[in-house]
């Protein structure tokens, strides 16, 4: 796979830690340059890779805002002239609340980083992989795409909503060379899932006993399912929603 990856160019949003930091690291060690994008810095996170010998920087950009998001694709494509795989992982989760009780601007500031921003990147990501007529993009989803969960309604619309973009886009520009898909991820050890083990116990056990497979899954291991969406060994893999869930979904 390591070749296959050599002289290309990927960019991960949401990678200066969890899942996105795990896919940077991935795609670096299979021998792309990576480009970490994160509205935290993230320069600490590339410099540790470049010293460890792998090809790396990073971008500040707030993933909610259009005219960020293209001015550093633009960038990126200038400085590289190309785009070759994406990651479009950076979201956000919010306390558990019943649906009455979520303030609008919560749910606003959910939609706006986890869907909008999706569709922020994937639209620039997509100009420049449409000029060269080849690219594979993955979009981060989650468990919360697929089902839904009690006090849960506006982080899963979210998540929902990424998929019927991925699968409305898969579809636009599977004759165009360009693979889109995405990974729904159950409950991983990340940032954001210790604090919610930390802080909502209660739901958080009941989750636990609902894995058939009895334990968290890891940041790498959903990096993994990126690295082979965007390989040769998935190129008739088009549009779908890989769970990487320890089976929970499957019950």
């Amino acid at each position: 796979m390591k070749e296959e990856f050599k002289d290309k160019v990927a960019v991960v949003t949401g990678a200066s830690m969890g899942m996105g930091l795990a896919a940077a690291k991935a795609f670096a060690a299979a021998g792309a340059t990576v480009v970490l994008i994160d509205i935290l810095d993230a320069t600490t996170q590339a410099e540790e890779l470049v010293a460890a010998g792998y090809k790396a920087e990073a971008f500040l950009c707030d993933v909610a805002d259009e005219t960020q998001v293209k001015v550093t694709i633009d960038k990126i494509v200038a400085k590289y002239g190309r785009l070759d795989f994406a990651f479009n992982n950076a979201g956000i989760q919010s306390p558990a609340q019943e649906v009455a009780d979520v303030s609008n601007e919560t749910y606003e500031r959910i939609l706006d980083i986890n869907l909008k921003g999706v569709w922020n990147f994937m639209k620039y990501e997509l100009q420049q992989m449409r000029k060269q007529g080849s690219g594979a993009i993955v979009n981060n989803s989650s468990l919360g795409g697929l089902v839904g969960v009690p006090g849960r309604a506006a982080y899963h619309a979210s998540k929902h909503g990424i998929l019927g973009l991925t699968k409305s886009a898969a579809l636009e520009y599977a004759q165009q060379g360009i693979r889109i898909n995405a990974v729904c991820p159950g409950i991983i050890v990340t940032p954001m899932v210790e604090d919610m083990l930390a802080n909502e116990t209660d739901a958080m056990d009941i989750l636990m006993q609902q894995l058939p497979i009895k334990r968290l899954g890891k940041a790498e291991e959903v990096a993994d399912v990126v690295l082979w969406l965007c390989s040769s060994a998935s190129t008739y893999v088009i549009g779908q929603a890989i769970s990487v869930d320890g089976g929970y979904t499957v019950q």
